[in-house]
């Protein structure tokens, strides 16, 4: 048994060789690219990888389109992102899983080590966050246009390896600008998620995360809230100088949203 792998690209030079280099193993790499206008598929050509291209709209339609719309060699496809590196360790617990797993399981969520400025930020970066990521075709689609979220008719599953995440190598001017397109689109579905406190109990921790989300969304001083629970109880002063300048960073996203949703509430009256 082998996996497929889809990577999402747009101006990933400085990304694409180190995640097709922790692919080489697959014996189908598809690359699903937004127009980049850079060297990326100029590099991913190197390997042997298949192009497709498609204007991008938002994330979850994104991943669909490659998971409907796209033909695979193998049952299971990986999804992983430009930025990502599959580890060794990784790699192999798939194979084990897939040669053991049944019919029934169809989707397999990972986690994710974040690096800043040399080191892993485990604690700021709000450590353990699970994505849905390797999936049986036919049986997961994506939904939410940003930090998606997957459903399944089958079985979900959780591996202990991790994908290694580098979201600051095209620099820090770059993951602001991500950050500001991210809120704006956060600012857009605020009202269209509704509070389930049920959730927040629930022994799925997607399902806890998510209901915690949307309830410190509502909270007044949220940005203010979101630092203090990062820095000081997920003890994100651990991580050092980057885990305190990571902490300032993600609060500032925050802060964005909410100012985004407050705009958006005046321009209306």
């Amino acid at each position: 048994m082998n996996i497929s792998i889809i990577i999402l690209t747009r101006d990933e030079e400085k990304n694409i060789e180190f995640c097709l280099n922790s692919v080489s193993w697959s014996d189908d790499i598809v690359v699903l690219d937004s127009f980049s206008k850079d060297n990326t598929l100029k590099i991913a050509r190197k390997y042997n990888t298949r192009i497709f291209q498609r204007k991008f709209d938002n994330y979850a339609r994104q991943r669909n389109f490659g998971i409907k719309n796209i033909e695979y060699k193998n049952d299971w496809l990986l999804m992983v992102d430009a930025d990502e590196v599959v580890t060794r360790e990784l790699k192999n617990e798939m194979f084990d899983v897939l040669n053991t797993t049944d019919a029934s399981n169809s989707l397999f969520y990972i986690r994710r080590k974040d690096y800043f400025w040399g080191r892993w930020i485990k604690h700021s970066s709000g450590y353990p966050t699970w994505f849905g990521r390797l999936i049986r075709i036919g049986h997961v689609i994506v939904t939410r246009s940003i930090n998606e979220q997957y459903e399944t008719d089958g079985v979900i599953g959780f591996l202990n390896n991790h994908l290694f995440h580098y979201p600051f190598r095209k620099g820090l001017e770059y993951w602001i600008m991500k950050h500001n397109r991210y809120s704006t689109l956060e600012s857009l579905i605020y009202k269209e998620e509704k509070i389930n406190f049920l959730e927040m109990f629930a022994c799925n921790p997607l399902k806890r995360r998510r209901a915690f989300k949307r309830f410190i969304y509502r909270l007044p001083a949220r940005p203010l809230v979101y630092f203090i629970s990062i820095y000081f109880f997920r003890k994100g002063f651990l991580d050092g100088i980057a885990g305190f300048h990571f902490c300032i960073l993600k609060t500032v996203y925050e802060y964005f949203i909410c100012c985004k949703i407050k705009d958006k509430k005046m321009m209306k009256n």
